[in-house]
């Protein structure tokens, strides 16, 4: 069986029960700030759990692309995956536990449906708390469909209670339903859940009966819904006979590629198959992430950096596997031709997809060999630490002047017998924004808080802003003073009026043509009256020397200055003005981002 033909037969099945097929929303929430990605099919469906009429009416079936970035550590096991598709039948004040289970139950079971054996089937209800009574009604109804109470499991809230995608909304107690794959039980107290691999999970029904309040209170809802999940690659597995969620089609021309370019043989070691299965995954996911019409591209903030996140630790495992050349939009590619026929975004957003994969690979390596250098450096001295312990402010300094992700320094101490001290990290990591929070231009040299991949990239952009105010406000502005962190440039010119928004938007717009073009960033070191006299830009004469740098961004900018910049334009990525601002008199001030 096929994703496609299981979508297929599930609306077959629910249209028949009176249901309408809507469509799935993009993996980037629209309405909701407190979560990063769609990460459940009921998330777009939030208002209408809540009370909201759905012009589509009270029964309804669809499948939802989804991404769960919580369970990117999980990872490399047989049974998770960050990006996934969910189907779903959903009864909004219409039918409640009774009809969810029974028909949950016949999906399965039926032989003109999925046809699984009704003993395979082991389920879950929710065990109740001191807020919540036990789920005694689901589990009454399960014994009546034909689930004996030995295969019924009374588990708590970590298991089998739905809250809310964010801190409030609509939340309840479900039921889960588990496959036994047939594997031995890892002993006595084995159960669905227990994550030894015998019971695989493979459909969830939610009974939304309370909406959780800003004050923690469990409220019950006028109006009770019910919101089921059935992972598509999990139920494919299931019914293909597949070990693991890796082995069913999507996966066999990831798997091939990357054997192909790593020279793996057909078996490959425990160690290997995990990397397989993450950059399988990871890359899979950044596809659909950068493909989404609503698209983003890696960054160091929130969606963009789970999203960098994924494409360098796959790059790192395809490292692991002895890649050593730039592969991730080859990847992308084998995903786009096998799934665009059902994703069409994937191939209206192909080349965006492509190139943003490109540049972060290539960013990256630089990032890798320089941090990986480091380590290696360091490695000899950590390793005599009788704790096997690597201080947090050296795995911050890591990040901080290398850009070395600190999950990557992880990774190394784990292969090493090493751990990280995370809350030092995080520590350094809080010390060091708080400092950025606080800092003046006095803080900073030359207007930096250090010298990390980020403000380098963002230094480099500020000679873009400044040539790109002068083309379009005029020569007489002059850069009158600058303060960059690693999440965003300020920077202070002189210019006697507000900008216009068609004004913002001309330079915004002239800086990311330059970005486009991918101009060289060359460094001359000459005489100060020699660079004068080239024409370079000298804010700050007095602060130079005899001898100066100067750095020529192709034909478009020409600057003396001594901080760090970026190789080429194309590594910046894409420019955006926050915020447009009175600085003092004569001066304005713009916020801005590289995303």
């Amino acid at each position: 069986m096929t994703s496609e033909e299981l979508k297929q037969l599930y609306f077959d099945f629910f249209i028949g029960k009176g249901h309408t097929i809507i469509q799935g929303a993009s993996l980037i929430p629209q309405e909701d700030s407190t979560i990063l990605y769609t990460p459940a099919g009921m998330q777009p469906l939030v208002p209408y759990l809540l009370g909201e009429k759905h012009p589509a009416g009270r029964r309804l079936v669809d499948v939802q692309k989804c991404i769960r970035t919580g369970d990117i550590e999980e990872v490399g096991d047989s049974s998770h995956l960050t990006f996934f598709e969910m189907l779903g039948n959903w009864s909004l004040g219409d039918y409640f536990k009774r009809d969810s289970i029974t028909w949950s139950f016949e999906f399965l079971t039926s032989g003109e449906w999925l046809g699984f054996r009704p003993e395979q089937l082991h389920v879950t209800v929710f065990a109740g708390d001191d807020v919540v009574p036990p789920d005694e009604e689901a589990a009454s109804i399960w014994e009546e469909v034909g689930i004996p109470r030995e295969r019924i499991y009374f588990l708590g809230r970590n298991d089998n209670w739905w809250g809310p995608t964010g801190n409030t909304g609509p939340c309840g107690p479900d039921t889960e339903i588990f496959i036994d794959t047939g594997k031995p039980s890892c002993g006595p107290g084995c159960k669905p859940g227990c994550g030894c691999g015998k019971y695989f999970e493979i459909w969830n029904d939610v009974f939304m009966e309370y909406r959780k309040t800003a004050a923690g209170r469990y409220v019950p809802l006028e109006r009770k819904n019910v919101d089921t999940g059935m992972g598509v690659a999990r139920t494919v597995a299931m019914m293909n006979g597949c070990e693991t969620i890796y082995d069913i089609p999507q996966f066999r021309p990831l798997f091939g590629f990357l054997k192909k370019l790593s020279g793996l043989g057909s078996e490959p070691d425990d160690q290997a198959l995990r990397s397989l299965r993450i950059i399988s995954d990871h890359i899979r996911t950044a596809t659909h992430i950068l493909g989404d019409d609503q698209g983003i591209p890696p960054s160091n903030l929130d969606r963009g950096y789970v999203l960098r996140r994924l494409i360098r630790l796959a790059v790192r495992h395809g490292r692991k596997l002895g890649i050593d050349d730039p592969f991730t939009s080859r990847l992308a590619e084998i995903v786009i031709d096998a799934e665009s026929p059902v994703h069409e975004e994937l191939a209206r957003n192909r080349k965006f997809i492509l190139d943003e994969l490109s540049m972060e690979e290539s960013r990256f390596e630089k990032t890798l060999q320089s941090g990986l250098r480091e380590f290696e450096k360091l490695l000899p001295n950590l390793m005599r630490n009788p704790a096997r312990t690597i201080p947090g402010r050296i795995a911050f300094r890591l990040y901080d002047t290398f850009g070395f992700p600190v999950e990557f320094t992880a990774e190394l101490a784990s292969e090493n017998g090493m751990t990280v001290d995370m809350e030092g990290y995080v520590k350094a990591f809080d010390k060091h924004r708080e400092l950025s929070r606080q800092g003046g231009e006095e803080k900073f040299k030359g207007g930096l808080s250090d010298n990390s991949e980020m403000v380098t990239r963002l230094h480099t952009a500020t000679h873009l802003l400044h040539q790109a105010l002068k083309e379009i406000l005029g020569d007489h502005v002059e850069q009158k003073g600058s303060n960059i962190t690693e999440k965003r440039l300020r920077f202070d010119f002189s210019h006697s009026e507000k900008m216009t928004h068609e004004e913002i938007v001309l330079v915004e717009n002239r800086v990311n043509e330059i970005i486009k073009a991918d101009l060289p960033v060359i460094c001359e070191e000459t005489q100060l009256e020699n660079a004068l006299e080239m024409g370079a830009i000298g804010l700050f004469r007095n602060k130079y020397g005899d001898m100066v740098k100067v750095y020529r961004i192709g034909d478009f900018s020409l600057e003396i200055c001594g901080g760090p910049h970026a190789g080429r334009t194309g590594e910046l990525g894409r420019f955006r003005i926050l915020k447009e601002m009175s600085s003092s008199s004569g001066v304005r001030r713009i916020r801005a981002v590289l995303e």
